[in-house]
């Protein structure tokens, strides 16, 4: 069986890391996988790139600058939205007509328009819909927030200046319900949380709807010696570490703010941390953030190799994601594969993969007091032994490679043999 696996970028993001590395899992258990991008960051023969054109950037360009103008030429949510109205045709391309099964995962940002993703419906071929947000199933966002208008019809768009019931999102909202009209699409939510929002959205009605995890690299993420950890990243031996990472740690929905507060709340209710706790922040822009903590802070730049990033999982004693809407991080299992435990709020898909008081803490959905509690119980009062034990297990049971994409094989199996009846 060969499939293509189709994503805007091969590395950038977390949607991309998702894909690549349920790529190599694929290829590890007997399928023929390969990666079509527009955007590739490696030599990977496995990852096919489109032939380099001006017309990407300026597809790109165009995108926003419909959403900029219909937003009255704000940048206010300029990146949170998405309408798919200029891309590129993979149809003709070989490494299409020669996939058994076309695999979607995120092809915003000018990759594939509505009407692109029309031509592979009317190719014939099996499609998987791997959702990585919720963009699929609402009209522009990727995350809809408190609005739940997606679930009969987008208008009204909070995201936008210029809403109302013939507005932005109602126009592309109703543009793909063209297109998914008379389709037959498998769409895989990487969480619980994520298949239950989808199927109240009436895009997806009449379309097969389940839920797979993002699979993990436990040869990559794998627990490994703390001192000599720290010492590779010039940390400190003799204090307490907790970790907030991301690709851009000052997007409000990562939830740093709520950190910070958290910490404040800390130091007020037990200062004795303050001589034996600090933060290790990785990310751009973490060096900006370091002086709103009232605990020394260790900032390291964004690290996209994954070998370092796994050193740096196990230098720390917990993880902390204070996502405010998150489907499935791949940090959280990333730092569980390393048997590091993890704090985060009870939103999204997080609580699928922290088990409370177990291998991390789940906060109370943004409540920064609770959120200072987790900090505290993993630090002070929980068993550490136990709790990575916990966390190494909870990775290695649900999101290794070979369970993951017998799963996806499956489906793939189903999907095939459901077209060709």
């Amino acid at each position: 069986m060969k499939v293509l696996i189709v994503n805007t970028s091969e590395r950038t993001g977390g949607a991309a890391i998702a894909a690549y590395r349920l790529k190599e899992a694929l290829n590890r258990n007997g399928v023929k996988a390969k990666m079509l991008v527009r955007d590739k960051q490696s030599q990977e023969i496995t990852v096919s790139v489109l032939k380099k054109s001006w017309r990407h950037r300026v597809q790109f360009l165009w995108e926003r600058f419909v959403i900029w103008k219909n937003n009255c030429f704000s940048k206010n949510n300029l990146f949170q939205v998405d309408i798919a109205n200029t891309g590129t045709d993979i149809t003709t391309l070989p490494e299409f007509q020669e996939a058994d099964v076309i695999h979607l995962h995120w092809i915003n940002q000018g990759f594939l328009s509505l009407n692109n993703i029309n031509k592979i419906i009317h190719s014939g071929k099996p499609i998987i819909w791997t959702m990585h947000d919720m963009w699929p199933f609402t009209g522009i966002c990727h995350y809809s927030g408190t609005c739940t208008r997606y679930q009969t019809a987008c208008q009204d768009c909070p995201m936008l200046r210029k809403n109302g019931t013939n507005d932005l999102a109602a126009k592309i909202f109703r543009k793909k319900q063209r297109m998914l009209q008379g389709a037959h699409i498998t769409f895989v939510a990487c969480s619980k949380w994520l298949e239950e929002l989808a199927k109240q959205s009436t895009l997806l009605q009449g379309q097969q709807i389940t839920s797979i995890p993002n699979t993990i690299n436990a040869a990559v993420f794998q627990k490994l010696p703390t001192v000599a950890s720290r010492q590779k990243f010039r940390l400190p031996t003799d204090q307490k570490l907790i970790l907030f990472g991301s690709m851009k740690i000052t997007d409000k929905r990562k939830g740093a703010d709520y950190l910070i507060e958290a910490c404040q709340i800390l130091i007020r209710k037990h200062p004795e941390h303050k001589d034996r706790m600090a933060i290790v922040m990785v990310g751009l822009e973490a060096q900006r953030m370091a002086t709103m903590f009232p605990f020394p802070v260790y900032a390291i730049d964004y690290i996209s190799d994954e070998k370092q990033m796994a050193s740096l999982y196990a230098a720390v004693d917990a993880f902390v994601t204070p996502s405010l809407e998150d489907n499935l991080p791949n940090t959280i299992v990333e730092a569980m594969s390393c048997g590091t435990p993890c704090i985060g709020f009870r939103t999204g898909g997080i609580p699928e993969m922290i088990d409370h008081k177990t291998n991390g803490y789940i906060a109370d959905y943004k409540n920064a007091e609770d959120l200072a509690e987790g900090i505290h119980y993993l630090l002070e009062e929980a068993d550490s032994r136990k709790f990575s034990e916990a966390a190494l297990h909870k990775a290695t049971s649900t999101y290794n490679e070979s369970h993951i994409a017998m799963q996806y094989i499956h489906l793939y199996n189903q999907t095939n043999s459901g077209v060709k009846a």
